[in-house]
């Protein structure tokens, strides 16, 4: 019972936090434009508490599900003193840019706290060697690899990955000296079929929880939600570890019996080879002190914030399966299953920057599409009908709830 209160309280105080910085940041870039702000809610539904201020009402409501700033003439134009369609255009762009602002500098903020706090980062600098043949020595420290300069352990395989395999050059400090060197990195073959399990390591399972768009095993029928029993005629019912080596070892087809639900199938999978490419070194760890944590937590912050663009890329180019979007439900179970404060920081800070970077997106009824019209009003020198704008609005609204209920079907179905 005190378990199942901790994890409402985690889940009520994640959302409601969020929210708050948000319509916080609508809210006094607001105030600042002299534009009169009618309420401030946090929630939906039944008004469980409210304060009437100078000029405006604070109120919570019983849902913590989201919040709004009412604006005099947001929804419908008006000609009062203060009314936000008065406002320059400027100043309105900067009104409903500020929410997703403050989440995603939050956001960013706070990984990078985590990071500075934490340490343990990888540096450039070479610990050993497990290759025969190479120019490398240890304590090499690599500053760049075909001119891109390293500063985290991931910048060296990203290059390795891009150049397939192909030699290298290799920018080196080697006792004080910068020098040039050439190295062909070590392929190795993995077999892969696209799948992705989710647990801890004392709670392993052989459910599927992802299957990769394009992938082997969507090709030959697997689904999400199904539990691996046997690979090649081997039980391997909760222990995913063995699955992948299996699937590694295979010559040929993998042959699968999964469950889903009551049924019992039998699925014969060709793996893919991907290919990892290293320079077959170790690299040391960073040294844990305050300006070696300022500096990788730096960088990989950047790094972070780089990939939170890169999967929105990728799921409006269609590499990403829709099935893998995360709702309410499945942030909340994410949530549940925290077990540091830390974790918990962790999860904070990637849903407010994910917030804030889809909040800014120019679809209607998001703020990105409230952008979007401001700017056309700007081109026009005119605002569009309200007709016309409203009905646009509702169209998105609609496609969004639509949307928000078939990720909430998904994530019920992942975690149930």
């Amino acid at each position: 019972m005190i378990s199942f209160l901790l994890t409402v309280l985690k889940i009520v105080f994640l959302l409601g936090f969020l929210v708050l910085i948000h319509e916080g940041g609508h809210f006094l870039i607001a105030k600042l434009c002299k534009v009169k702000v009618n309420e401030f809610a946090i929630g939906f539904g039944p008004t469980i508490w409210k304060k009437q201020g100078k000029e405006t009402k604070y109120a919570l409501r019983a849902i913590p599900l989201g919040g709004f700033v009412s604006m005099e003439g947001e929804e419908e134009r008006s000609e009062e003193e203060g009314s936000f369609s008065k406002a320059s255009i400027p100043k309105r762009i900067a009104i409903v840019i500020a929410g997703g602002t403050v989440n995603i500098i939050f956001g960013l903020l706070a990984y990078f706290i985590l990071g500075a706090c934490t340490g343990n980062y990888i540096s450039n600098k070479v610990e050993s060697i497990q290759r025969e043949q190479t120019a490398i020595q240890v304590n090499d420290e690599i500053i760049a690899i075909n001119d891109k300069k390293i500063r985290l352990y991931s910048d060296i395989q990203e290059e390795l990955t891009k150049g397939e395999g192909n030699p290298v050059k290799l920018d080196i400090i080697r006792n004080g000296e910068e020098m040039e060197i050439t190295e062909t990195p070590l392929t190795q073959e993995v077999k892969n079929i696209g799948i992705s399990f989710e647990g801890t390591t004392e709670e392993l399972n052989s459910e599927i929880a992802i299957i990769f768009p394009d992938s082997p095993a969507e090709r030959a029928g697997l689904q999400a939600k199904d539990t691996i029993l046997q690979v090649n005629g081997e039980e391997v019912k909760d222990n995913p570890v063995r699955i992948v080596e299996l699937i590694r070892e295979t010559e040929g087809k993998v042959q699968m019996q999964i469950q889903r639900g009551e049924e019992i199938v039998d699925i014969e999978i060709e793996p893919e080879i991907l290919y990892n490419y290293t320079l077959g070194i170790t690299m040391q760890v960073a040294e844990n002190n305050f300006g070696n944590n300022l500096y990788y937590a730096f960088w990989d912050t950047a790094d972070f914030s780089v990939s939170i663009i890169d999967n929105l890329k990728l799921l409006f180019t269609g590499n990403v399966s829709m099935d893998q979007l995360m709702g309410p439900v499945g942030i909340s179970e994410t949530v549940a299953q925290t077990a540091s404060i830390t974790e918990y920081v962790y999860i904070i800070a990637l849903i407010s920057l994910s917030l804030g970077v889809t909040n800014l997106l120019p679809f209607p009824p998001l703020d990105g599409g409230k952008i979007v019209f401001l700017i056309i009003e700007g081109i026009r020198r005119k605002p569009l009908k309200e007709s016309v704008e409203m009905g646009i609005q509702a169209a998105g609204f609609l496609i969004l709830i639509l949307l928000s209920l078939y990720v909430a079907y998904n994530d019920v179905l992942r975690i149930f």
